[in-house]
């Protein structure tokens, strides 16, 4: 075991490729034709030395990369002492009234200080967008986006140059005679001729860039073919026209939060049918709109509407200290919606420390010291066994479990199928990999360690079909029995809601510390939802950190997430397809809070009032003038954080 990879890697690479194709997690980030791993790394140094390996490095921000690695030098790769942690991509899910009707948005722009967003980019990382929409051009019909990375195109190389540009260059200077004629209609109407080639941004290997001149082209053509031709990234799924409509959208019809704001678009790459962004993508995502806004001189507010479940939940992961880092770069804001999963029975928590023997102050009460019925916690009170039931509904493929833990509590293991069939795992396979198989049901199961940036104790399982399609349906049980205890507790979680059965999930759920990553992580601001028709929290809406005993990770016992809530029920947003639709999720919510960080943001760097208005700043004013709701009697909580969005009372007076 080689500490340097997170664990869910280490059981990735002691699994064959056949296995691994049939989870939902263990083959993300393998490309099974070229042979390739593509992997997250935090360094320090230099990387260049991998490059006669064949390692491609993509460098990041604040220390991270991202590294292409034929599987074959993963081993030798991790042995370079410049290497410091390493995981492997996770798979990100897409977690309706008018979105300026509430939030006291209206107070600060229609009238005075009359805040549009104007001079703030607004970075909507997500599907992609409807870019030929009027909610997106100026009154004189050209573009309001300064550039569209399309991370699912393929590049092009042109004769006699490379596949990138120097760095601090842009598509603009690439355009030359070609687009001045193709603008003057004068040039031949082969596609080839009458645009640039298409090429990644400068540093990256993936996907086109297209700046405002070459949308305007394909504006100004006729619609339809040639437009698609000029300039060929469309949102399929609706998604991210929706989440930039809320935003900043702008048209006679139709007005988002900070209609003036300028935009920049980052289509994520879609790497296989599930058409689910990776980590890898939303990195180099946040990377590229820093250095674009450092480039362009202008305050910048990243969007982030999504999420997984994969993690202890606690700021340590690569992704959430990643995104720490971006937001102390440049004058920055990112706002990530805090998922969808608060109402999905994918998260059961607890203690093998009985809450009675707590409360009523007699440590033990009624059991004998060293019973089998309890064993002595190092902090007094008797511990003693839980079960946990998972319902499987029908047809689940596979089903993958988290276990954390604290590294100082042991605790033995038991499976139970649903036919009864029980099993007890070795007693904590040290970094290893075990596997066993109930009724139909193969189980993969790896022991993980604390790691270089977390304390924290995996147990994953994975659970695959053997000799059919499925695997067993009905209750499994999973009992965990005390050997040594000082906390007691435990923390399960399941996949995304998205990608399991709406049967499949725990019995007695805990809807506490169901925030998706990455909006776990402490320096952006995490958004929840509310419902605005009875100003009361949204169900649905992931919920953070009210939990007291919380005692793995990073982030503090005590410590409220989400930051805020916002309108996030029947929010009406643009469709692909011209009209408007009414969309539901904290994946509506948070442009909402995005464009008002734009308002804010102008109001204090771009007019002058308070030039230091970025980063944690911003999330304190928001804090600040955060309203009560229906139903909420204490404020931060797990739920609505601060309170529900209110712009006005947010700006100091």
């Amino acid at each position: 075991m080689n500490q340097k990879l997170e664990d869910i890697l280490q059981l990735a690479l002691q699994t064959p490729e056949q296995t691994r194709a049939l989870t939902e997690e263990l083959n993300v980030g393998f490309d099974t034709q070229a042979r390739t791993w593509e992997l997250i790394v935090k360094y320090h140094g230099s990387l260049e030395t991998l490059k006669a390996l064949g390692i491609e490095v993509e460098y990041l921000i604040a220390g991270y990369a991202v590294l292409t690695v034929p599987e074959q030098f993963v081993d030798r790769m991790v042995e370079l002492e410049e290497i410091e942690y390493v995981e492997m991509p996770k798979r990100y899910f897409y977690d309706i009234e008018m979105p300026t009707d509430n939030s006291c948005i209206a107070q600060v722009t229609l009238r005075h200080p009359n805040l549009s967003g104007a001079g703030i980019l607004v970075a909507v990382l997500d599907s992609g967008i409807d870019y030929k929409l009027p909610e997106f051009r100026k009154s004189d019909g050209s573009t309001r986006i300064r550039f569209l990375w399309d991370q699912t195109l393929q590049p092009e190389a042109p004769a006699g140059a490379g596949t990138g540009r120097e760095a601090g260059g842009s598509a603009a200077t690439d355009m030359g005679g070609a687009e001045n004629a193709a603008m003057d209609g004068t040039q031949d109407s082969a596609p080839n001729a009458a645009r640039p080639a298409r090429r990644p941004p400068a540093g990256y290997r993936l996907g086109v860039e297209f700046d405002s001149a070459q949308i305007n082209q394909a504006l100004a053509a006729p619609a339809g073919q040639r437009q698609y031709e000029l300039l060929p990234s469309i949102d399929s799924s609706g998604h991210g026209t929706a989440v930039a409509g809320i935003a900043a959208g702008d048209s006679p019809m139709y007005q988002g939060v900070a209609p003036e704001a300028e935009l920049l678009i980052v289509k994520l790459g879609l790497p296989d049918a599930s058409s689910f962004p990776r980590t890898t993508e939303i990195m180099r995502a946040v990377t590229y709109a820093i250095h674009k806004a450092i480039e362009l001189r202008m305050p910048l507010v990243i969007n982030l509407s999504f999420g997984n479940t994969y993690g202890a939940h606690d700021g340590s992961s690569l992704i959430e200290r990643f995104l720490d880092n971006a937001a102390e770069i440049g004058r920055t804001v990112i706002c990530v919606g805090s998922g969808n999963e608060g109402n999905s029975g994918g998260h059961l928590a607890g203690s093998l420390l009985q809450e009675d023997d707590i409360a009523g102050g007699r440590p033990g009460a009624g059991i004998p010291s060293g019973s089998a019925d309890g064993i002595p916690s190092r902090i007094g009170p008797i511990a003693r066994p839980v079960s946990v039931e998972l319902a499987v509904a029908d047809y689940e493929r596979t089903l993958n479990v988290q276990l954390w833990k604290n590294y100082c509590d042991t605790y033995r293991i038991f499976l139970r199928s649903p036919g009864g069939q029980e099993t007890q795992l070795p007693e904590m396979i040290n970094g290893g990999k075990y596997t066993l198989t109930l009724e139909q049901t193969q189980i993969l199961v790896y022991f993980g360690k604390p790691a270089p940036y977390a304390v924290a104790e995996e147990i994953y399982f994975e659970m695959l079909p053997e000799g059919r399609n499925y695997i067993n349906s009905g209750v499994w049980t999973i009992r965990l029995e005390p050997l040594q205890v000082v906390t007691g507790r435990y923390y399960f979680y399941l996949p995304s809601a998205v990608v399991r059965a709406a049967g499949t999930g725990f019995y007695q759920s805990t809807p506490e510390v169901t925030l998706t990553i990455p909006s776990t992580a402490a320096k952006v601001i995490s958004v929840g939802a509310y419902d605005s028709t009875y100003e009361a929290y949204a169900d649905f809406s992931g919920r953070g950190y009210a939990d007291a005993n919380r005692t793995i990770g990073v982030v503090a016992a005590g410590l409220a997430k989400p930051d805020l809530a916002a309108p996030g029920v029947g929010i009406l947003a643009p469709d692909i397809y011209g009209g408007y639709r009414p969309v539901t999720g904290t994946s509506f919510a948070t442009p909402i809070v995005a464009g008002s960080c734009a308002l804010l943001m102008e109001w204090g760097i771009v007019r002058g009032n308070d030039v230091f208005l970025y980063g944690e700043k911003v999330k304190a004013y928001l804090r600040a003038g955060a309203r009560a709701l229906r139903g909420e009697t204490a404020y931060p909580n797990s739920r609505v954080g601060w309170g529900g969005l209110c712009v006005s009372s947010s700006l100091p007076t």
